[in-house]
């Protein structure tokens, strides 16, 4: 991944406006930016060699696909090995329940973000497959009850544009 110290303030603004919507077709970020097509393009295309930019997805709403219980599983593991931690890891990235997971310091070694139909779903996400695994030693589960989340990564002060964001002409 690049250094951030390479990302200037037009760098930071064509991110900005890619994780609020990475459709955007380059003519209409260059304008949003204050940028030549083609040179949009290029600072694009250099972001994604540097890593910066690592792809784009669709937001999927887990209330309309059917998950409409989330929740947040801590989880030790023993023995806390690398090869342990490694196995754990692509059994909980496998589940399709697993929205995300985290390697930890603290008191968990994990947490895993999940989304699930209903409270049974949940149990036999949390007994069947969870507390089955010998590696797993203790378990947490926290029911979500409001998510609140940014989709963009915003620069350091030191490289935040003092412009004001321009409009896309119609």
């Amino acid at each position: 991944m690049g250094d951030t110290s390479e990302l200037d303030s037009i760098d930071w603004r064509i991110l900005e406006e890619l994780q609020n919507d990475a459709t955007l077709p380059n003519r209409t970020l260059a304008e949003l930016v204050g940028l030549a097509p083609s040179t949009c393009l290029q600072r694009v295309r250099r972001l994604r060699e540097q890593g910066v930019i690592t792809g784009s997805h669709a937001v999927v709403n887990p209330v309309a696909a059917g998950l409409p219980l989330e929740a947040v599983v801590s989880v030790n593991v023993r023995p806390h090995t690398r090869p342990v931690v490694a196995a754990f890891r692509r059994f909980v990235m496998a589940q399709p329940e697993t929205r995300s997971l985290f390697h930890v310091s603290g008191q968990a070694d994990f947490l895993i973000h999940i989304a699930v139909a209903d409270s049974t779903h949940l149990q036999v996400f949390l007994v069947d497959k969870l507390a089955a695994r010998t590696e797993v030693r203790n378990l947490t589960s926290s029911v979500v009850l409001e998510r609140v989340e940014t989709r963009a990564l915003t620069p350091p002060p030191s490289m935040r544009p003092t412009h004001r964001r321009r409009q896309p002409s119609s």
